[in-house]
């Protein structure tokens, strides 16, 4: 789809800053909204008082989630802050009262059936990453040989959620079967080298390093089974895995193991890492830095999907 010359430097703008391709999509998302809510007038005519109702709105009438609108006001304030150097200030909006849901979590029981029902040895490598090391789905897709420390049983995560790095656990029953997954990507890499094509690079890298992509240090451990254009430099190379695949293949794997009676996403096996941790009694500040969480705050809400091993409570009716 084509986007307006507005949205188009925006989007130049947001690439030099360095913002993801999909923190870049999202905003660009919220900011066209914003210009449509307002019969398409132009952002510079705008400010706070626009960008006040708009959010208003978005609680008033449309009832999201406090998430949403505050997805909503980042992409505003980058709008404004930023690109269009109007500072925006305090705004005094209505804030999303929608309550945040509970995350689904599952017990060890029902991730070994939804492990041991999933068919593609690859898939299930993925899901047991995602459970056993806390990662988000594209975290773990975007993976690179590089980012596999056998030796300390560590994984280094970059560019993670708000342009963030940590490091996280390596399960130590999943090395072997990473050391073949890596070798079946390296495989790959070698027949696309041959053809002058290798996995996505990062854009400045790619200028400063062009030999960077024969490496096998930069290959993707689980890459896409087709080649296609790089979205900036639309160099022809070989992206890693599309989430889409590993939804359809859970959404399988739960129906075959019959934990029908939940919503199961791929982010639910990082709720139930966190959750897990926490009922094994390891510190939440550790969890905390293990899922890459900026405020405790955040890491807190699994507290409350504890149940009886919180704080150790127990409901006073098992107590009769």
């Amino acid at each position: 789809m084509s986007r307006s010359p507005f949205l188009q430097s925006i989007s130049r703008d947001m690439r030099q800053k360095g913002y993801s391709l999909r923190t870049e999509k999202t905003y660009l998302h919220w900011i066209k909204r914003f210009i449509l809510f307002h019969s398409k007038r132009h952002p510079n005519t705008m400010g706070g008082e626009e960008v006040r109702i708009f959010l208003s709105y978005l609680a008033n009438d449309l009832h999201v989630s406090t998430s949403t609108q505050k997805i909503a006001l980042n992409a505003l304030a980058f709008l404004y802050n930023k690109f269009l150097d109007q500072p925006l200030g305090d705004l005094d909006f209505v804030p999303a009262s929608k309550p945040r849901r509970l995350p689904t979590v599952l017990s060890v029981t029902e991730v070994q059936q939804i492990l041991h029902a999933t068919e593609h040895p690859r898939n299930r490598a993925i899901f047991s990453l995602l459970y056993g090391s806390g990662l988000r789905i594209n975290e773990c897709l975007r993976l690179r040989v590089k980012d596999i420390d056998f030796n300390l049983s560590r994984i280094l995560v970059h560019d993670s959620k708000g342009n963030k790095h940590r490091t996280t656990l390596l399960p130590t029953q999943l090395i072997p079967v990473l050391k073949t997954l890596i070798q079946e990507a390296c495989i790959i890499q070698k027949k696309d080298n041959a053809q002058g094509i290798g996995p996505s690079m990062p854009i400045a890298l790619n200028r400063k390093y062009p030999s960077a992509y024969q490496q096998p240090a930069w290959m993707f451990i689980f890459p896409s089974a087709n080649v296609c254009q790089h979205p900036v430099s639309a160099r022809l190379c070989r992206h890693h895995l599309h989430d889409s695949v590993l939804r359809k293949a859970l959404k399988q794997a739960v129906i075959n193991a019959g934990v029908l009676h939940k919503r199961i996403t791929c982010h639910t096996f990082r709720h139930s890492f966190a959750t897990h941790l926490l009922q094994a009694g390891y510190d939440i500040r550790t969890v905390q830095e293990l899922l890459g969480h900026t405020d405790v705050a955040t890491t807190q809400i699994y507290t409350h999907v504890l149940g009886q091993q919180f704080a150790g409570t127990r409901s006073p009716l098992d107590a009769l």
